[in-house]
């Protein structure tokens, strides 16, 4: 069921937050990427599979994604898509936060999943001692690398906008020149690798082996900062081999072996953090 919350500049936006019969008091909050929402393909199947694990799970549209309250899927306003950034992201994962202590009181345990754009969200709450695990699915490893650079960094500082196109929907996708000057105004709250090097919380790193949206060189970094495992799945691709629309009732083997390593290390006993 969907609800409302109210994210970056009070724009409102929908979550939808399932609690199993058998919970064990963890709560696991997903984080969708670039041009995703959190009903995109096998999302709502990895909900149901955290739930029979006895796990509650909350998965929320970024405010900015370019979808509304009554139209969520795709992207049916392209002007706040255009006026997305990072900052917009965290403060919608705050919000967020807000809302599940309010509801919660507190008293549960958060471990937090974010793929590809939101994996880098998700790293970089790594400080944030609310938060017990993170698991990151084919995340980003550097927030600047994903903007344009020199010729084409000029030409949309000159232009004022740029468009990406969107490979599913054709929808020619528009990204205001504020969004990297947003980043340039905040460029140590958004560098990952810094987080990265100074995190405590227990990080577990996901990364398709034949990714060719964000390589698996962003899987080696980021694993590399953290001193930890990189789990690589085999022929798998940056969505572990799930689609939009999605029609089966199940997930690709390559996505539920995605989900068996995130809930069983989301299991382990915390007082094995250090």
């Amino acid at each position: 069921m969907n609800h409302v919350y109210s994210g970056a500049s009070n724009r409102a936006s929908l979550y939808d937050l399932s609690i199993p019969n058998a919970w064990n008091n963890q709560l696991v909050i997903f984080i969708h990427g670039y041009m995703g929402y959190k009903d995109w393909g096998c999302w709502n199947l990895v909900s149901s599979y955290f739930n029979k694990k006895g796990f509650a799970f909350l998965k929320y549209n970024a405010s900015h994604n370019g979808g509304t309250i009554e139209k969520p899927i795709d992207f049916s306003d392209l002007d706040s898509f255009s006026e997305n950034n990072y900052m917009k992201e965290i403060e919608d994962f705050e919000a967020i936060m807000q809302m599940v202590d309010k509801k919660f009181n507190n008293d549960l345990a958060i471990s937090v999943i974010g793929h590809s754009r939101g994996g880098a969200i998700a790293l970089l709450q790594s400080d944030n001692r609310r938060i017990q695990r993170i698991a990151t699915w084919a995340a980003i490893s550097s927030i600047e690398n994903r903007f344009p650079s020199g010729t084409e960094l000029a030409t949309w500082k000159k232009n004022g906008s740029y468009v990406r196109e969107n490979g599913r929907t054709k929808q020619q996708m528009p990204h205001n020149y504020n969004q990297f000057e947003n980043f340039l105004e905040h460029k140590k709250r958004l560098n990952v690798e810094r987080y990265c090097r100074n995190s405590t919380t227990p990080t577990l790193i996901i990364h398709g082996e034949k990714d060719t949206s964000v390589t698996l060189q962003d899987g080696i970094s980021i694993a590399s900062w953290l001193d930890s495992n990189l789990e690589i799945i085999k022929n798998a691709q940056h969505t572990f081999n799930s689609s939009q629309p999605w029609g089966k009732d199940f997930m690709p083997k390559e996505l539920i072996e995605v989900c068996e390593l995130t809930s069983s290390f989301f299991n382990l006993p915390i007082d094995t953090r250090t």
